[in-house]
């Protein structure tokens, strides 16, 4: 049981190493490409810090166990929202919150984000279901493209260079494969404690495992803190917690196209709208926040943690 804890612990270690790699490299040549640093920010960086959640939930689907990748995926947004920015709130005194969006396309973000969780409701998604997450988020980024323009123009020359090395494509590729490995080990254990436990896998993904596969988001908030800039890039949180909508409409599809949930998953439903409802309306004044909103919402999550461990 010790072995396996520590084996467990050790992944997770992995998974933010190998995650580091991805997502330093990749960043460094696609700011070289020219493009514009919200685009970098919510595309970009949000698609490469959801890069432990494909991992694991690709192994999951391997290995037809689709309740970890559903319970990592939905647990991923409670981890942003209620727990990985309302901490540095806290630790640094209250952030500013750096809204890029219209609020009417702050809403249809936050709308996406939560799909995956509205379509669960009935305790099961159909492949129909999840063509349409795939096709809310393709929208998202044509909405991103539209106010800010993927490729800044007049950076466009940047195209015609050398925008990487083989050095940066090396990290890459060892970044994913260390990511894989790591996975593979994290779901089997998942299962594993699921069992010991007689706790269903989908709780231990939807609190454990989340809090582990975020860990690339924790430590680019934890480096701008430390570096003195305390404006949190809004949109590499928007687009980690987007891309959770376009990772779980393509394991639905690889799942077969039926992807079933646990049957009081109406709690859980009601903890992530109603975090997202609630975080919206604190984060929207002056467009900061506060220490106090922090620890609301930081309170809120260990509600939620506690009510869904509890069964």
């Amino acid at each position: 049981m010790i072995t396996s804890i520590l084996l467990y612990i050790a992944s997770f270690i992995f998974i933010w190493l190998g995650a580091g790699l991805v997502v330093s490299s990749v960043d460094r040549f696609s700011r070289k490409l020219g493009l514009s640093s919200f685009a970098v920010s919510f595309i970009i960086l949000g698609l490469l810090t959801s890069t432990p959640e494909f991992a694991v939930g690709l192994t999951a689907v391997s290995e037809h166990n689709p309740e970890i990748f559903v319970g990592n995926l939905i647990g991923g947004i409670p981890v942003i929202f209620l727990f990985i920015i309302p901490l540095l709130a806290i630790l640094g005194n209250g952030i500013r919150i750096n809204h890029d969006f219209t609020l009417k396309n702050l809403l249809f973000t936050l709308g996406i984000i939560v799909a995956p969780s509205f379509f669960m409701l009935d305790k099961e998604m159909n492949s129909i279901e999840g063509i349409i997450l795939i096709i809310l988020y393709i929208s998202l980024i044509f909405v991103v493209e539209k106010k800010h323009g993927f490729f800044d123009r007049s950076n466009v020359q940047a195209m015609n260079i050398k925008a990487y090395s083989y050095k940066d494509l090396v990290k890459i590729l060892l970044g994913i494969g260390i990511m894989f490995v790591a996975s593979q080990i994290i779901v089997d254990k998942t299962m594993y404690f699921s069992e010991i436990l007689k706790i269903p896998a989908f709780y231990i993904s939807l609190i454990v495992l989340s809090l582990g596969t975020n860990l690339p988001e924790l430590s680019l908030a934890i480096r701008s803190v430390v570096s003195g800039k305390k404006d949190i890039a809004f949109g590499d949180y928007m687009g980690s917690a987007s891309a959770n909508t376009l990772l779980f409409g393509i394991f639905t599809l690889l799942s077969g196209g039926e992807v079933l949930s646990v049957n009081n998953f109406f709690k859980t439903f009601l903890f992530v709208a109603g975090g997202l409802v609630l975080f919206f309306v604190l984060s929207r004044s002056e467009n900061t926040l506060s220490r106090r909103a922090g620890f609301i919402l930081l309170a809120l999550y260990l509600i939620f943690a506690f009510f869904q461990m509890s069964g």
